[in-house]
């Protein structure tokens, strides 16, 4: 089973408790000072855990419009494989509240640019797709080709989505789940569109 590193930032809490039993296991009595835990990775699922920061600031998880995704909210993204079948779940707080947000896997890690994080991942790439005309056809722009993972948040700002799809990542090829502005469109031409890129989570699929 892959797993994949956490992100530099928020850790959840059983995650950290764990990082903080083996630090302690590990100190000598008589230090003065001890290095802080390091949160240590889940083997099932992977998780990747991270705070959204402005682009110049953050690595793992970058926000590129404060409204939507505002600093120092959270995402939380666990990955599991079994059975040939990939599963994958999104939390997210403290976003903008009562909203629509589009949500797939990307090919590229985030960068300080919303276009760093590449064109969707497919399993199954779209041969007409180009750099600059990224897959539109409904063909190989769909929730089964595809990971979609499109939320509404509630009141709070919190929200949460899982998908399943009948195939596994290729090594390196997926890195990243790009926050969009709307839920996803499915009409030729326009499959698999949905608006401006808001955020981004890098994440090791």
């Amino acid at each position: 089973m892959r797993t994949s590193p956490l992100t530099i930032g928020l850790a959840l809490t059983a995650i950290l408790a764990t990082g903080c039993a083996q630090e302690e296991s590990g100190t000598n009595g008589g230090s003065a000072a001890s290095e802080p835990p390091v949160a240590q990775p889940t083997a099932s699922p992977s998780v990747t855990a991270s705070i959204f920061m402005l682009p110049a600031e953050g690595v793992g998880a970058v926000t590129y419009d404060e409204t939507a995704v505002p600093e120092g909210a959270t995402s939380d993204v666990q990955v599991r494989v079994q059975d040939g079948q990939t599963h994958v779940q999104f939390t997210g707080t403290s976003l903008e509240a009562d909203r629509e947000f589009g949500a797939h896997v990307h090919t590229r890690p985030c960068g300080e640019r919303p276009e760093d994080a590449g064109p969707h991942y497919q399993n199954e790439p779209d041969p007409a797709a180009t750099e600059d005309e990224p897959s539109s056809d409904p063909a190989y722009a769909n929730p089964e080709n595809e990971v979609w993972l499109d939320f509404t948040t509630d009141e709070g700002g919190s929200a949460q989505s899982t998908a399943t799809v009948d195939w596994e990542f290729r090594d390196g090829e997926a890195r990243s789940l790009v926050l969009h502005e709307q839920h996803t469109m499915t009409g030729h031409g326009e499959a698999g569109t949905a608006g401006d890129r808001l955020a981004c989570v890098t994440v090791e699929f």
